[in-house]
């Protein structure tokens, strides 16, 4: 017979091993850019997020919360139901529609800063996503978190609206920022 000691400690063990080994779940959160306006699903970035990370071996679901059109406060409102529990991991991609829109760079930054922390507060690794023009590195310092300028040439790595990035366009994208992605998703499995 085991001691009620010993079966205790193999049942705390056996219940962090699970979760550790737990799928890592990614959220990528964010306008059109994210969602993969123009490409076919499979070539946005989340989905080739994903296919590099399971070829690199982790066992990552990478779901893709993008929605066209959207905006910072638009992120606010649908924050609850973009990013669920378990959550990981989320890139943030916000900003773009705001600029369009005439709305003020502090309140861009202000309403990125509520996000940020509020991921932070649910113990998610966060990188957050300057797309273009808008640089968002100011918000990302002084959040202390990792931070991506999306830029590529106009040409052959844009969709047919000439805007929008195309499939190939992504994947340099995956590629740029696949290194900070593992890295959160080591601080993300450490946590646990």
């Amino acid at each position: 017979m085991i001691p009620k000691a010993a079966a205790a400690l193999a049942i705390l063990l056996t219940a962090t091993a699970l979760a550790r080994a737990r799928t890592i779940q990614i959220v990528a959160f964010g306008d059109s850019a994210t969602a993969g306006y123009l490409v076919a699903w499979h070539e946005s970035y989340p989905a080739q997020l994903q296919a590099a990370l399971r070829a690199r071996g982790y066992d990552a679901v990478v779901r893709n919360e993008g929605m066209s059109g959207d905006t910072t406060a638009g992120a606010l409102r649908r924050f609850d139901t973009a990013i669920g529990p378990g959550t990981d991991v989320a890139i943030v991609e916000f900003g773009t529609n705001d600029l369009r829109q005439h709305v003020p760079m502090h309140t861009v930054q202000s309403h990125l800063s509520n996000i940020v922390n509020t991921l932070r507060a649910r113990h998610i690794e966060v990188m957050l996503v300057g797309l273009g023009r808008l640089d968002l590195s100011a918000v990302a310092r002084s959040k202390n978190i990792l931070y991506a300028q999306w830029k590529l040439p106009p040409g052959k790595y844009r969709a047919r609206d000439g805007a929008h990035f195309n499939a190939e366009g992504y994947a340099i994208l995956v590629r740029q920022i696949l290194p900070a992605i593992e890295t959160l998703i080591a601080r993300a499995k450490a946590r646990r």
